[in-house]
């Protein structure tokens, strides 16, 4: 199979009719053999795609002619093997949950800051540098010194907000904000969410960590590990070639070498940071699926 392009964006802006657009979207993906994940929503569309260049190029197209799409940006990079085996297109409340409403990500968002000039910003010693993305993602690589709220989904990062906006926290008082999360679109809201709470110096990193790590020489980097992506190459580093991390196939966690060396990995069924938490019947059930994995491979 010859080299795949992957496509990843995003964009907010009122879309009237999803569902009429969902079956569009099907149609010219199914026809030019493009596989991965679009969300539609009232506030517009999030996903990743991949397949031949050619229909990449025409999906794009196609969305960009559409009101309110015109302005449409979206990130490359290479696979050398397709990373989606399906396609998906869904509507949705949100094309990122926050779960909070009357958030304003079109006219009321952070300042933005490209990649050449985000080290300059985040070693400002003013300046409380926050990863926003979720906690098995900041496990495998992020920004020297930044804050790891801890979140299992982004719909509990407005708790974290609010817990560390009260006396005693590092959001208390109001300080300059920067955050960070793999492409931008989680930045999106939560900037605007912080903004809608107060914080007047509030920033973001454009095009996200994706954008840090196809522009920023490694030499020149302050970012460490890897960073996760919701695709079959699991994980990208510098010039957004592909990592070295493996899904586990029971908790979907990325995994790297010295998980792997670890006696409570087992290959389909456990790693170390589930192996505590299976019991007998779900250790079964995943010893089952992979056997049958591996006998279709």
């Amino acid at each position: 199979m010859a080299a795949q392009l992957v496509a990843a964006l995003y964009h907010f802006a009122p879309l009237a009719d999803i569902a009429t657009l969902q079956v569009r979207l099907l149609e010219l993906c199914r026809r030019e053999r493009v596989k991965g994940t679009l969300l539609l929503a009232h506030e517009g569309i999030n996903g990743t795609i991949a397949g031949p260049e050619d229909g990449i190029r025409r999906v794009l197209a196609h969305l960009r002619a559409l009101p309110g799409l015109e302005a449409l940006e979206h990130k490359e990079s290479r696979a050398a093997t397709a990373p989606f085996h399906r396609l998906k297109v869904r509507c949705k409340r949100e094309i990122v949950t926050m779960g909070v409403a009357d958030i304003d990500p079109v006219h009321r968002v952070g300042r933005y800051v490209d990649a050449q000039d985000w080290n300059a910003l985040i070693r400002e010693p003013d300046v409380v540098l926050v990863d926003v993305r979720n906690d098995y993602e900041v496990a495998i690589g992020s920004f020297d010194s930044a804050i790891d709220p801890g979140t299992a989904t982004f719909s509990t990062f407005p708790d974290w907000v609010r817990e560390q906006s009260a006396p005693g926290g590092v959001l208390a008082g109001r300080p300059r904000v920067a955050m960070f999360c793999t492409g931008g679109i989680r930045c999106e809201k939560s900037t605007a969410y912080l903004r809608a709470l107060g914080f007047d110096d509030v920033y973001h990193l454009r095009g996200g960590i994706l954008k840090y790590l196809e522009t920023v020489a490694p030499q020149d980097s302050l970012w460490h590990g890897e960073c996760f992506v919701f695709d079959e190459r699991v994980a990208v580093g510098h010039g957004l070639q592909q990592g070295s991390h493996e899904l586990c196939h029971a908790c979907g966690w990325p995994i790297d070498a010295d998980d792997k060396a670890s006696a409570q990995y087992e290959p389909g069924i456990s790693c170390p940071h589930c192996h505590d938490r299976l019991d007998a019947q779900r250790r079964a059930r995943l010893a089952a699926r992979h056997q049958a994995r591996q006998a279709r491979a």
